[in-house]
């Protein structure tokens, strides 16, 4: 039995003292330093020895700079809208033309179209068109009464004035955000740089334009930043000797001035525009744009009357396209 006890004594020796040797060495090694907690005081020092007290989420210099920040910027103030009033009328080239003019509206922003056209009910040309065409739109419709449609009459009457209209009744109960008007008619070429020009417009401004009036451009004689004359090739004792294209009126004058329209009483071809600028401006007051009137930025192009000498008289082809 002892020797049994002994046997099973000397198997174990080894481990104990194993254990016992390890145990020492752990108790030998030096206890890490007692490092105080740090404390935070809800105080910091700021100029002056002055106490702040800390912010949430914040620092006593955080704090310093934003008690010594001055007012927080103003919003920017809003892109003015530019309303772009087109009289049009149905042709062979009309599809041709709007699409070429919603092709240049497309990349002026803050630009909102004003089609009109003269008929008794609004076209399914049109209507697709302005559907597809990707740009804040309004479609409206008035016939040209059959009188006035005479060779030598003023046209686009009562299409500048539906526009005009929908104009002042859109804004006759709430306030008028800043917005340009121009009469943009679709047989015109506009540079996107007259775009940039208008939006400034405070009264009435006006430009040269190319093209026009049998010769190569017309425009606004200036001296020091006024009109003081007009270089034209037609009737140049007009009060306002400009073509259509060659002005933008303030959405605030337009709405100032509700009477403000297009005759057709008493007004003469080519004396539409002089007519309307009276009612609403002086030669004075007027803002020269484009560099003082010294450049073109739009022109009066037209399409080419174009040759159907041989189109069929009755639809001969087995689909229907539209041109």
């Amino acid at each position: 039995m002892k020797s049994v006890l002994f046997s099973r004594f000397f198997i174990l020796l080894p481990w104990i003292l194993i254990v016992i040797i390890m145990l020492d060495v752990d108790t030998r090694r030096p206890a890490p330093p007692l490092t105080p907690r740090p404390y935070f005081s809800p105080y910091a020092v700021g100029r002056g020895g002055a106490r702040l007290p800390l912010r949430r989420g914040g620092s006593a210099r955080g704090a310093e700079k934003r008690n010594e920040s001055g007012p927080l910027p103003q919003p920017a103030s809003p892109l003015p809208t530019i309303y772009a009033i087109t009289p049009t009328y149905s042709r062979p080239v009309q599809k041709a033309e709007l699409t070429r003019l919603a092709n240049t509206f497309r990349q002026v922003a803050q630009l909102h179209w004003i089609l009109v056209e003269d008929a008794a009910a609004r076209s399914e040309l049109v209507s697709r068109f302005l559907a597809r065409a990707g740009l804040p739109s309004t479609h409206l419709h008035v016939p040209t009464p059959r009188r006035y449609k005479r060779p030598g009459l003023p046209r686009a009457t009562e299409q500048r004035n539906a526009g005009l209209a929908w104009l002042r009744q859109r804004h006759q109960h709430q306030r008028a955000q800043p917005g340009v008007l121009f009469f943009a008619d679709d047989d015109n070429t506009y540079s996107l740089e007259l775009f940039q020009e208008m939006r400034t417009t405070r009264k009435v401004s006006v430009w040269p334009v190319g093209l026009v009036g049998g010769r190569r451009y017309e425009r606004p004689l200036v001296e020091n930043g006024k009109v003081v004359g007009w270089y034209t090739g037609w009737r140049a004792d007009r009060p306002f000797a400009i073509d259509m294209a060659g002005f933008a009126v303030s959405l605030q004058v337009i709405l100032s001035n509700p009477k403000a329209v297009f005759k057709r009483r008493g007004s003469q071809p080519g004396m539409q525009e002089s007519d309307f600028l009276k009612q609403i401006t002086t030669v004075e007051e007027l803002e020269p744009k484009a560099s003082n009137c010294t450049k073109v930025l739009v022109w009066h192009t037209r399409t080419e009357k174009v040759n159907l000498a041989n189109e069929p008289k009755y639809h001969l082809d087995t689909v229907k396209i539209e041109v």
